[in-house]
This record gives structure tokens, C-alpha cells and sequence, in this order.
């Protein structure tokens, strides 16, 4: 303590004559400006002027003769001591010049130099310089955190804060955690974690930090008032990519969960999959099909785990594991979204299939009938884990033919199949109950949402009252944030994550190096091995083609509601059950609007109903078929 506030005396010592004794001098003439313009402003009230000014635009008049009155009393008092007190000053600067003592003199000059250089120093250049570099970042104090959190304004905090209290209780001394501080702190009655979540950004000015570095985490464990507040040395965006634990490692075991990325303290996050189902979904171009290829990645370095990947974007992300993969599907054309659709029936039926062989298997093996690496290893039972993936899974589930089969199949799977080694992952870009069937939200036991845009799509993602209670993924900023996530039922609370990033490259090696060891342990099956696994049969059709048998080219305008009753009988284990809004969804995607058709009703009433053109429907078949005429 000693040797620092001596090196601080010395540092400044020898500046003083050389640096700050010119730099007083220079500035000294600006400063007696400076102090005659603020005594001058004094003396006319001039800091009355907006007060007046405001009364005068609202035409307040009373209020303003008010001001003006008050104005006019302190001008008159402030002028008067002006006038008396600048030939007493006038006086004893003329004795400082010409008759005190040079050592009075010297000492006056000194303290002149002194304020009216400190008074004409501008706001952004101070006079010293620092003895002594802080550290980059600050210490978190509870002065510090009780300021911050007086200035997000909530009101019982800033008003206990205003009588000279806290406003909050750090339930525990604030502590080094990682490479940052965290902070305990109970809230005051009726204010949650949510409400601080809400003024993130305020609570970040207030501290003086990137807002990437504070998270306000709730702990609900205790109460819906404790907040964990952790204030990181730097912005978690700024981390950059996070290497994937992975990336180099020559098999893995799915038993032991998946690395994902890294939480704000730089911990690393696992995702256990065996008895887990998850679930993905964010705004597009945030890192959700990165997240996707980490976790197929994974479950790819593990030779015991069969793949079935469906890309429906049609990107080619996954294309490196296919050469893993039981079945693999990339594309967002209707033959995708079958094979897709199928793969549901066909996990449907496996995890029927599952569930008799565990029933006969002895309780000494499976005590508690889930799957364990021992029965895994036992390729005879064929009760190895299956992870699917269903990348933007919204163009599955809101499919006018597949979709409400394939989200009834996928709850299926999801509540039964965590048990019997059945995995299902699912992403989307379009959460909500037309594209992700609740049923299937609803079930998912780990869920990862990067940033969406609102409450909403988050709480369809993270769960219901997550953003209530402070879980907001509509918080990550949409540059830097972008592979940040909240991550919810993979650790005890919700967390913060970094998930690591696999390119190309780097996906393609890990591929190769699974595809290794598939090989050499005789796990590849389907697609890998160049066959196409067993699909189950299903009716074939062409939909235009069948609106077209069923339009006869005389009739120029036609219903939909009667194109869906002629559809039902020309194919009723297709078209069954369909309806006009059917055939609205089902021929939107091809181009044909409907519009309104004029026509009879059965009883013989006229009226107009949706409907489609003829002529609309020949152009569309003509241009797919690259034919003229076409009927």
C-alpha cells in the first residue's frame, strides 16, 4: 500500500513543473473567460430561462409572472453584489501587481494559474494522467450493482434507493465466477427477474458494460425474486467460434451426452440425448442448422447410433453425414417432405416394435426398461439408439397432405420413444401451432431457442411462462448474438449458450472419421451401405394431374369445395376427408391462386365461392411439363 502511494506521489512530482505547470498556464486565460461568462450568467438567472420559456410555450401565464417575478428579485440582488464585489476585487488585484511582497505575488500567481486553468480545462481532456493502469475491466461492486439497478427504472428499487436505502439484498458476498462477477440478490416484494430481463439493455448502461457481458439469470429454485446476476469481463458475442470438444476425437460415446457450445462463463454445456427428445427453433440465419449439425455430428462419432437426417431446406447442410446415415433426405420438394413424412410412420412402428422386445428382455438386464449402453452394445436385440433429425421441420408438419400425419406420428414418437432409444431432434424457423404442432412442442424435454421476435414463438420454443420469467430469447441482438441461445432442460436452470460451430471442412472429417469406424465395427445399414431402406407403401399420385381429370376443360370456373368432393371419389384413400380450404393450401404452393367463382349451389340459389381458373391450372401443368396445350 506504501510502495503504490508512493510511486503515485513520485509519478506526478516530476510532471508538475514540465507538463502540468504549462498545461495550467496555457489554459488559464480560457478559464478566466470561462468564469466571467458563468458569473455574468449568474447574475442574469439564466439557468430560470428554460423554466420561463416552457411556461410561456404552454401559456401558462401565471405561472410564468411567477418566474418572471422571482426572476426579476434575484437579478436585482445578484447585480447589486456584483457591483460591490468587483471594485473589491479590482483593489486587491492592483495591490497583488504593485505593492505585496514578490513572495505573495508568486504564491497569488500560483493559485491563479492553478483555478483558472483547472476552469478553462475543456470536459474530455483532464489535467493528470494515471499514475497507475487500472485493469481492463472493473471490479463489480455492491455500490456499483445497487446504482445500476437504481437506474433501470423499476419503481420500489429506485425510490428505497432515494431515501437512502439499497433498494435490494445481496443475500451473499459478490464473487469471482469464471471470467467475470456474480451477484445474489433477492429483489424487492412483487418484483421478479422478469422485470430486470425486461431492461437489460438499462441494466447494462448502468453498469457500464457490452451488453453481452451482463446476464440476469432467475433462480426459481428459491423464489421468483432471486436473481443471479453475472457480469462477464467480455461480450460473449466477441468469444468467436467455439471449438467443438469433438472436433478431433475418434469416437464417442451418445450415453454420455453431446458437447454443445459454452455458457457465459465459459463452462462447457453438454446435451444428454438418451432419454431426450429436442427441440431447435429460431430466426433464420441465427445458428439453428449449426446446432443441428453439432448434435448429428456427435451422435455420428458414436458407430452403435443409427442417423436418419431429413434437411428439408434443401441447402445441402447435412450432406456430409449421409455417407453415415440410415436414411438421408435433402430438399423441400413434395417427394422430400414424403420421405420425411414416411420416416415418422416408420419410427412410429419401430418404437412399437421396441417396446415388445424390451417387455421380453429379463429384469436383470433391463431393470428399469429404458436403454442402457449394455443393451446397445447387444446388436442381436437391435435396441441401439436411433437418432432422426428433422431440419426445418415447419415445411413437414405444414404440408397440406403430410403434415397433420406426420405431427400426430412425431408426438407419438416424442412421449414413447425417449424410453426404447428413439431420439427425435427437431428444428424450425417458424415456431408457432400451424408449423409445430403443439403436441409436438409440448413433449420435447430440451429445447434450445437463438433469437426469435417475440414472446410467442419464444414460449413455444422454451415453454410456456418462459418469457415471464425472464427466459427471453428476444433479447440476443441479431449480428453479434447469432449462435447464442437459451438452452432449458439440459442443466437445472435455464442457460446461456455458445454453441460451437462446425464448417464444412470440419464436418466432413468428422464424417469420414465415423464412417471409419462404422466400418470397421459393421453398424452401417441403409443408405450408407448404397441400399434404400424399407418404405412403407404408400398411394402415389400427381395432384394437378388429378384436378385436371376432374376439371373437364369446358368448365372454365370451378369451386374448390367441389373440386375436394370429385378428388375424394376419384381417390378417396389420398383425398379423403379433404375439404375446399384443402385445395386452396394444396395448389397454393404450385402457383394457382383461387379467386372468387360465381356459380349455383345444389338447391339452385347463385352465389360466389372461392375457387379456381381452369385456364390457370393448364398454364401451370403445361410449364412443369415443358408442353404446349397441355389438358
Amino acid at each position: 500500500m506504501a510502495g503504490h502511494a508512493w510511486h503515485t506521489v513520485a509519478f506526478h512530482a516530476v510532471r508538475v513543473p514540465f507538463q502540468y505547470g504549462p498545461k495550467l498556464a496555457w489554459r488559464a486565460p480560457r478559464g478566466v473567460i470561462n468564469t466571467l461568462s458563468q458569473i455574468s450568467s449568474w447574475a442574469r438567472d439564466a439557468e430560470g430561462d428554460p423554466l420561463r420559456q416552457a411556461e410561456a410555450r404552454r401559456e401558462n401565464t401565471e405561472q410564468y409572472l411567477k418566474l418572471s417575478r422571482q426572476r426579476d428579485r434575484r437579478v436585482r440582488l445578484r447585480t447589486l453584489l456584483v457591483t460591490l464585489a468587483t471594485p473589491l476585487v479590482l483593489t486587491g488585484l492592483l495591490f497583488l501587481i504593485y505593492g505585496a511582497p514578490l513572495k505573495t505575488q508568486m504564491i497569488a500567481t500560483a493559485l491563479g494559474v492553478l483555478w483558472f486553468g483547472v476552469k478553462g480545462a475543456p470536459a474530455d481532456a483532464p489535467l493528470a494522467t494515471r499514475a497507475v493502469i487500472k485493469a481492463e475491466v472493473q471490479k463489480l461492486t455492491s455500490d456499483i450493482v445497487v446504482r445500476a439497478m437504481a437506474s433501470i427504472g423499476i419503481g420500489q428499487i429506485t425510490s428505497a434507493v432515494a431515501k437512502g436505502e439499497d433498494g435490494i439484498k445481496f443475500v451473499a458476498p459478490i464473487t469471482r465466477e469464471g471470467p467475470g462477477w456474480r451477484a445474489d440478490i433477492d429483489l424487492p416484494l412483487g418484483v421478479t427477474v422478469g422485470d430486470v430481463a425486461d431492461r437489460r439493455a438499462r441494466l447494462a448502461s448502468g453498469l457500464r458494460r457490452p451488453l453481452g457481458c451482463v446476464w440476469p439469470e432467475a433462480d426459481p429454485t428459491v423464489h421468483e425474486g432471486r436473481l443471479v446476476l453475472w457480469v462477464g469481463d467480455r461480450d460473449l458475442s466477441k468469444t468467436g467460434f467455439v471449438r467443438w470438444e469433438l472436433a478431433n476425437a475418434r469416437r464417442h460415446d451418445i450415453f454420455k451426452g453431446n458437447p454443445f457450445g459454452i455458457d457465459p462463463r465459459g463452462r462447457s454445456q453438454v446435451v444428454p440425448l438418451i432419454q431426450h427428445n429436442v427441440l431447435i427453433g429460431s430466426l433464420p440465419g441465427q445458428g439453428k442448422t449449426a446446432s443441428v449439425r453439432v448434435l448429428a455430428c456427435g451422435a455420428a462419432l458414436d458407430p452403435s447410433v443409427e442417423l436418419w437426417l431429413h434437411e428439408n431446406k434443401g441447402t445441402g447442410d447435412l450432406d456430409a453425414l449421409k455417407c453415415v446415415s440410415h436414411r438421408f433426405v435433402s430438399g423441400i420438394d413434395d417427394e422430400s417432405i414424403k420421405y420425411a413424412a414416411d420416416s415418422l410412420k416408420m419410427l412410429r412402428e419401430e418404437v412399437m416394435r421396441r417396446a415388445a422386445a424390451m417387455k421380453k428382455l429379463p429384469r436383470d438386464l433391463c431393470p428399469d426398461k429404458r436403454i442402457t449402453r449394455e443393451i446397445a452394445n447387444k446388436r442381436s436385440l437391435k435396441l441401439w439408439p436411433l437418432l432422426a433429425v428433422f431440419d426445418e421441420c415447419q415445411n413437414l408438419f405444414a404440408h397440406p397432405m403430410y403434415g397433420k400425419q406426420a405431427g400426430e406420428d412425431a408426438e407419438f414418437v416424442i412421449k414413447l420413444g425417449r424410453a426404447l432409444g428413439v431420439i427425435l431432434v427437431l428444428a424450425t424457423q417458424r415456431p408457432d401451432k400451424d408449423s409445430l404442432p403443439t403436441g409436438v412442442s409440448g413433449n420435447v424435454s430440451i429445447r434450445f431457442c437463438l433469437r426469435v421476435a417475440g414472446q410467442i414463438e419464444n414460449d413455444m420454443i422454451l415453454g410456456t411462462s418462459a418469457y415471464k420469467n425472464g427466459t427471453r430469447a428476444t433479447a440476443f441482438r441479431p449480428e453479434g448474438d447469432a449462435g447464442n441461445g437459451y438452452l432449458v432442460g439440459a442443466t437445472a436452470l435455464p442457460t446461456v449458450v455458445r454453441t460451437a460451430y462446425l464448417d464444412d471442412p470440419a464436418t466432413d472429417a468428422i464424417a469420414q472419421r465415423a464412417l471409419a469406424l462404422r466400418k470397421a465395427e459393421r453398424t452401417l445399414s441403409g443408405i450408407a451401405l448404397g441400399e434404400e431402406s424399407e418404405t412403407p407403401a404408400g398411394p402415389s399420385y400427381d395432384l394437378l394431374a388429378d384436378v385436371a381429370a376432374v376439371v373437364p376443360i369446358s368448365e372454365e370456373r370451378v369451386w374448390n369445395e367441389r373440386i375436394a368432393t370429385r378428388l375424394v371419389e376419384l381417390r378417396p384413400e389420398v383425398y379423403g376427408g379433404w375439404k375446399g380450404e384443402n385445395v386452396t393450401s394444396a395448389l397454393k404452393p404450385h402457383g394457382i391462386k383461387t379467386t372468387g367463382v360465381a356459380g349455383v349451389t345444389d338447391d339452385g340459389a347463385r352465389t360466389t365461392r372461392r375457387g379456381i381458373v381452369r385456364a390457370d391450372l393448364s398454364k401451370v401443368i403445361a410449364e412443369r411439363d415443358g408442353t404446349r396445350g397441355a389438358a
